[in-house]
């Protein structure tokens, strides 16, 4: 058989430990990436407001009826927008890959943090007031919760989320300190194989081991997903070959299957078949940037829309879904659900230019200093 192709011609390496990837691969701006990023947060912000089974039991408090009664071709496709989520999780193990190549784990921190808190602060306090301000959609947790959720580390000391979209950033953490193992290593090639291959194992032993230290690390409900994007980001990098043709094929057969799951056990909408092809063509379009096939994508207004997606996924649902209660029979719903969404995606940009700029500046000046002083302190 012969080899596969690299995604740009380069000088045979040794081993794809020492390749040398060329400029313009070292630090890429990848608009499409940034697209696919938004695209999956509006599915999620859909599903919520239209695709759930909550907002189609009789009586809801949301739409106080059945959604599939109200917009029936909205609800057949927004019941798959939950698969965003997934998308998110690949996306997520290809940028923390690419981002950190070269970096050191004083870095890795660093970027982690300012990355992270500043939006999901506002978000804590502002999806707090609304439901204050409003009630009766969603329970308002009690101060000391509220205060325990701003470090982002509720649901490993069993306290509910503010807002139940938080849930995600409990994976996101676990997969950060675990990959801090290697960024401290430094990051190559082979470390990166070998942080799939151990950790893919480690998911595949953690439901039958009945250790739960073990499924906690191992994180099996979303590791494969961020083992595809660790993958795909090697991919970009050094090219293709097989044994990560072989990882992204692992990740997506084990993906389909929590898939399944996750129909049967908590979403109880669509269906397995559909949510497979949804999950597939998302997949197939992170292959095509990883190869270069979306290279000249460069749409600048993609750039403003990827930094909206993490505000807008932290502030849209549980907010969202109370205003949607208070203003279900001012205008028709499809009306409604875009007048909301756009509503987010503005206030989205706004915490992206007024809060998180300028907190994540003033963090990263403090962290800095911090480590230094650390450093010189010994």
């Amino acid at each position: 058989m012969s080899a596969l192709p690299l995604i740009r011609p380069a000088k045979p390496q040794p081993a794809p430990a020492a390749a040398s990837p060329s400029p313009s691969r070292r630090h890429p701006r990848l608009h499409a990436l940034d697209g696919i990023r938004l695209l999956a947060a509006l599915m999620v912000a859909v599903h919520h407001y239209a695709g759930t089974r909550r907002v189609n039991q009789p009586g809801n408090a949301i739409w106080g009826r059945p959604v599939s009664d109200i917009m029936p071709s909205v609800f057949h496709v927004a019941a798959y927008g939950w698969i965003g989520v997934e998308i998110f999780f690949v996306i997520s193990g290809f940028v923390i890959c690419m981002s950190c190549w070269g970096r050191t784990p004083r870095q890795f921190f660093v970027s982690r943090v300012i990355r992270l808190y500043p939006a999901y602060w506002f978000a804590v306090l502002f999806t707090t007031a609304v439901l204050t301000a409003v009630p009766g959609v969603w329970e308002r947790l009690a101060p000391r919760d509220v205060l325990l959720n701003l470090t982002m580390l509720q649901s490993g000391s069993g306290v509910q989320n503010v807002d139940g979209v938080y849930w995600t950033l409990w994976s996101e953490l676990r997969f950060y300190l675990l990959f801090l193992a290697v960024v401290w290593a430094g990051l190559t090639y082979r470390r990166v194989v070998l942080f799939c291959c151990v950790w893919g194992a480690a998911a595949m032993l953690a439901p039958v081991a009945h250790l739960p230290l073990l499924e906690l690390i191992a994180d099996p409900e979303a590791s494969w997903y961020f083992i595809a994007g660790l993958a795909l980001y090697l991919m970009h990098r050094f090219g293709q070959d097989l044994l990560l043709w072989g990882i992204l094929a692992m990740a997506w057969l084990m993906g389909q299957k929590e898939l399944g799951q996750r129909i049967d056990e908590v979403e109880h909408v669509g269906s397995w078949r559909g949510a497979v092809v949804v999950f597939t063509v998302f997949l197939l379009l992170m292959v095509a940037v990883a190869l270069g096939f979306t290279d000249r994508v460069q749409w600048r207004w993609l750039v403003t829309a990827g930094s909206l997606t993490y505000p807008l996924y932290l502030i849209h649902y549980a907010a969202g879904t109370t205003l949607i209660n208070r203003l279900r029979d001012t205008m028709d719903a499809r009306l409604l659900v875009a007048v909301v969404l756009a509503g987010f995606l503005v206030l989205s940009w706004a915490v992206h230019r007024w809060v998180e700029r300028p907190v994540a500046g003033a963090v990263k000046k403090g962290l800095d200093a911090a480590f230094v002083r650390v450093r010189a302190r010994g």
